[in-house]
């Protein structure tokens, strides 16, 4: 059977399917007396698209500091392509990171820095390449983007919506294998929110990535997806493809997918009884 990859055709067996390119195995991770993950275990397909999801404060964003390395598991282990991140030494984890591409939330451009000194940035910190190539390698990163124009502005002088595409050049420009997008779509427009998507879809396809977007857009995240995954209570409350967890029949999945105000996640913070704070209550009133 043969799948097509970008630029070419690759042989793929039907009985031997690519190993998963990120694969949790029963992780567990907190902060203090705080279980974030309790024995969870997920994979990031190869080559796909894959939806990282679920209510805030879920460990979401945990679960790409993990895979990053900036946390270790206190139990389990994190893949990376086959390898535990976890029992990385300084050296593997640098080689690895080099390998990965983050999008931080709402950019995190420097601000002292001009659009193309801001792509530049990877490209000069971790290689060796001669300024007349960096400039090359960053038009062409910016032109990907369609900010091949805006390469002399300043952070401060782009919209948010630019400013996120600038972050995304330079997410790719050491061509990575895996980019990871912490909340790719906040405080976008609609025009931005819709660009930012297809962009982050066709980069993943034309580049031949693995990508996983954490978000809680759940139209525009379902609609470019491969894989979702549901975090919830320290666990995978549902996972696969956009139609079957959309389809979910966990209380908790529906509540979320659907945007319900009634449901597990409820609205008040589990608390101190209102009898308890304010006294007994008589004839409605206290």
């Amino acid at each position: 059977m043969l799948e097509k990859a970008p630029g070419f055709f690759i042989e793929m067996d039907p009985a031997n399917p690519p190993l998963p390119f990120v694969e949790f195995r029963d992780v567990t991770f907190g902060y203090g007396a705080r279980a974030i993950l309790d024995g969870v275990s997920f994979t990031v397909p190869r080559g796909k698209v894959t939806a990282l999801m679920g209510a805030s404060g879920g460990g979401k964003t945990t679960v790409l500091r993990l895979i990053g390395g900036q946390q270790r598991a206190q139990r389990g282990e994190v893949l990376f392509d086959g390898q535990d991140v976890v029992r990385f030494d300084a050296t593997a984890l640098y080689a690895a990171r080099r390998r990965m591409g983050m999008l931080f939330q709402f950019g995190a451009l420097f601000t002292d820095m001009s659009v193309f000194d801001n792509v530049a940035f990877p490209l000069r910190e971790h290689t060796q390449l001669s300024e007349a190539l960096v400039r090359d390698i960053v038009l062409m990163k910016l032109d990907a983007v369609g900010l091949r124009g805006a390469r002399d502005l300043m952070p401060s002088e782009v919209s948010g919506g630019m400013a996120r595409r600038v972050a995304l050049a330079r997410a790719i420009a050491l061509d990575p294998d895996l980019v990871m997008y912490d909340e790719p779509f906040a405080g976008l427009d609609p025009i931005s929110l819709g660009t930012a998507a297809r962009l982050i879809r066709q980069l993943n396809d034309t580049l031949g990535l693995t990508s996983i977007i954490v978000s809680h857009d759940v139209e525009e995240t379902f609609r470019i997806a491969d894989h979702v995954i549901i975090l919830a209570n320290g666990g995978v409350a549902a996972q696969g493809a956009p139609a079957e967890v959309r389809d979910s029949a966990d209380p908790l999945v529906h509540q979320f997918v659907n945007a319900l105000p009634d449901g597990p996640v409820r609205f008040h913070y589990p608390g101190a009884s209102i009898e308890d704070d304010f006294g007994p209550v008589v004839g409605g009133r206290s």
